[in-house]
């Protein structure tokens, strides 16, 4: 009996649990199930052999007597005859030799270019000569392996046109060409295969190395954002907390104030109304004294009735209405407009310092000045760190040497003694590019917050906390840690500054009708920069010539 007759057309293997549709056709009941679940939408049902259609979907019964005859006959050995999943689909790769239904290939052969399942592969196996044939996976595209000009199989390479040809093609229109066996260019081609697989390789290595690292960075910038949200909650806390408590503390002492002075006055007041009762007591005695018609009467009690009692001192009255505690107010205001006008600067500060955080690698160093210039920041000099001889102008942006004293306020962050230095308003992190126009002789620094303001260690570049390129007499020198290093390159009355804070890079330019590099250092930033100044101490030596012509730099507004 054929095996076929009693396998589902659904699955191709033989029926399990048979039901039997309306229309006379057998399945395995979880097969026609799901074929007629997918169908559900429709809500028309079909036979997947026939293609009779049911409007109801039938009801499934296990047709029994079909079951124990599937049952019998794997009893029987029938079971032997190939499972139905052996035979070649619309999508597999078909034995050559089969007759009638084909089998599954298993094998396809480069030399016979045909396909074999394993019952006709046996004699690749068995013949001498077919042993040495080449064996691979099953493939449809054999024909492709025959020249279409010759039909005969390509078995060489064209090197020159890079295409496959057989022996004819190399005698004829390839003649004089590059020509190779196919193993051979197989084998080159295969050696350049693993050098590239190689380099895929290592670049995926490196690109996962690269994306766990920003796995790392997002969980780092996650995590210091979450702190730093945190700690300015608790500074600004702390800091409203401050000024409620100024503020009590204020409003006490005014009441305190208050309350002494109301209680001064009323004492006043009730002693200029006593005072006011007992002369109006008086002037009615003396009303009715007066009208005494008997004159030795008058005389006699005139004496003791004209004396007046000592009058309280008005002179120290001093009216000033609506007055008393005006000027508190305007201390007030004035401390008022103080904290706005540092929450102001210092919003700016946080401002550019939050949104110039940078997260992915830094980037090149840029090549022209049009591309500095895009990171161009405008900078202004800090009037409360400027040395009490420079003076500052054009917005606070010019700095000037004076021989004279200038009346700047006592300030902790003032620079103090020989050198003459000023810092920036402004912080400088992320990327950043400054131009100085200088005349005489200066250094063009960058400077922590925490330098010391005063002795030999506050000069720029004479500690660890400063960088200064020293601009004098048509050379340069730069400074850092005390240590000098002499620098060539064309002198220029304008240096330009660049700093990427997170790259660690800082570089100097000469800037005229082109752009020369001066120097660069690698480092790493700890803090915030800030931009410097700093200018000789020529005056100390008496030379009055020498104010003729006084120091100045100049920080240029970029466009």
């Amino acid at each position: 009996m054929d095996q076929t007759k009693f396998c589902c057309s659904v699955c191709l293997d033989l029926l399990k649990d048979p039901v039997t549709i309306p229309c006379g056709h057998s399945y395995c009941m979880n097969c026609i199930k799901s074929f007629w679940d997918e169908e559900e939408k429709k809500k028309i049902y079909s036979c997947p052999q026939c293609r009779q259609t049911f409007t109801a979907r039938p009801v499934l019964e296990k047709n029994t007597m079909l079951a124990d005859l599937v049952e019998e006959l794997k009893k029987t050995g029938l079971q032997a005859a190939p499972a139905d999943h052996c035979y070649a689909g619309p999508e597999d790769v078909a034995c050559d030799v089969c007759t009638g239904r084909k089998m599954k290939a298993f094998k396809s052969c480069l030399v016979c270019l045909a396909s074999y399942c394993e019952k006709h592969l046996q004699t690749h196996y068995d013949s001498p000569p077919l042993k040495k044939h080449k064996l691979v996976e099953p493939s449809k595209k054999l024909q492709e392996n025959i020249c279409s000009r010759h039909d005969e199989v390509m078995k060489m390479f064209c090197r020159t046109d890079q295409q496959s040809i057989c022996f004819l093609c190399s005698v004829d229109e390839h003649k004089g060409h590059d020509t190779v066996s196919a193993a051979a260019e197989r084998t080159e081609r295969q050696r350049e295969l693993e050098v590239s697989r190689q380099n895929i390789q290592q670049r995926i290595q490196d690109r996962e190395k690269d994306v766990k690292l920003l796995q790392q960075e997002v969980e780092a910038i996650n995590q210091s954002a979450d702190q730093t949200v945190e700690h300015s909650e608790k500074f600004f806390t702390e800091l409203i907390h401050l000024i409620q408590k100024r503020s009590s503390d204020v409003k006490q002492q005014i009441r305190s104030q208050q309350e002494t002075e109301v209680s001064r006055v009323k004492e006043l007041q009730e002693k200029l109304e006593q005072e006011i009762t007992e002369l109006k007591r008086k002037d009615a005695e003396l009303k009715q004294l007066s009208h005494t018609e008997d004159h030795i009467q008058f005389l006699h009690n005139y004496p003791s009735l004209s004396a007046l009692s000592e009058s309280t001192d008005s002179s120290s009255i001093n009216i000033r209405p609506l007055s008393y505690f005006e000027d508190v107010t305007a201390a007030v205001s004035e401390v008022r407009d103080k904290l706005q006008d540092i929450l102001r600067e210092e919003r700016t500060n946080i401002s550019l310092t939050v949104t110039e955080v940078d997260v992915l690698l830094s980037q090149p160093e840029p090549k022209t000045r049009a591309g500095f210039l895009k990171y161009s920041r405008e900078i202004t000099l800090d009037p409360n760190t400027a040395n009490t001889q420079l003076l500052l102008s054009e917005g606070n942006r010019k700095v000037t040497s004076m021989k004279q004293q200038q009346s700047y306020s006592d300030h902790p962050d003032r620079f103090t003694g020989w050198w003459l230095q000023v810092l920036s308003r402004e912080s400088l992190t992320g990327r950043c590019y400054w131009e100085v126009e200088w005349r005489g002789g200066v250094y063009v620094a960058v400077a922590y917050k925490n330098i010391s303001r005063k002795g030999y260690e506050s000069e720029f570049g004479r500690n660890d906390k400063s960088w200064a390129l020293e601009c004098y007499n048509n050379s340069f020198t730069f400074w850092y840690n005390n240590i000098q290093t002499r620098v060539s390159g064309p002198c220029s009355s304008r240096v330009g500054v660049y700093l990427d804070h997170r790259a660690g890079i800082l570089s100097f330019y000469s800037i005229s009708e082109t752009m020369t590099l001066l120097h660069r250092v690698q480092t790493t930033f700890t803090q915030p920069l800030y931009a410097g100044l700093c200018f000789y101490f020529r005056f100390l030596f008496g030379n009055d010539d020498v104010y003729c012509y006084p120091d100045t730099a100049e920080l240029i507004e970029l466009k």
